[in-house]
């Protein structure tokens, strides 16, 4: 296993390690997650770097450090959710985006295609890593409505540029 998927891999462990911050005193636990948190999603920069730098690209890594990345978010937004802090619908826009995209990049490959990620889905990924570190920092809730929305926005911005830039890979005659 080189580098890069090691680093995935230590991503993949964290994310356990950053739900059990959420179980601790209330009192500091969203400080200790959120350490957590960045240093997960610096795994994240850093494994990608080091893969195109190095020319360590390899399909285990194709797959994973994508998976580990919406485990990862999807454990975050799922514990601000369940302490209120962000809505269900929003948390059902992300995850019905990233099913869409996932299933465009599958129908894609059955066609001998592969959907790299896009500038905006790049965007994204660090909107949300980044709104989603500063609603660790107890903002007011203003402050977490902004986040939300941006995270909202952003999620559904790219996913339709991912529908409409690889429209040619679904055959929607035959639907």
């Amino acid at each position: 296993m080189n580098l890069a998927n090691k680093l995935t891999m230590l991503r993949v462990v964290m994310i356990p390690v950053y739900l059990a911050m959420w179980r601790l005193d209330p009192a500091w636990s969203s400080y200790a997650a959120l350490g957590v948190f960045i240093l997960a999603s610096l795994t994240d920069l850093l494994d990608g770097h080091i893969a195109r730098s190095r020319n360590m690209i390899t399909d285990f890594g194709k797959f994973m450090d994508p998976l580990a990345d919406k485990v990862l978010v999807m454990t975050a937004m799922v514990c601000f959710c369940a302490v209120g802090r962000f809505p269900a619908w929003a948390l059902v826009i992300v995850i019905f985006r990233e099913f869409a995209v996932s299933g465009l990049r599958l129908i894609a490959v059955e066609g001998g295609r592969v959907i790299a990620a896009g500038w905006s889905g790049k965007v994204k990924t660090a909107s949300t890593m980044i709104g989603l570190c500063v609603m660790h920092l107890k903002v007011p809730a203003l402050v977490d409505q902004l986040c939300i929305w941006v995270i909202v926005l952003t999620t559904v911005y790219s996913g339709v540029e991912y529908f409409i830039k690889n429209k040619d890979c679904i055959d929607w005659k035959n639907l």
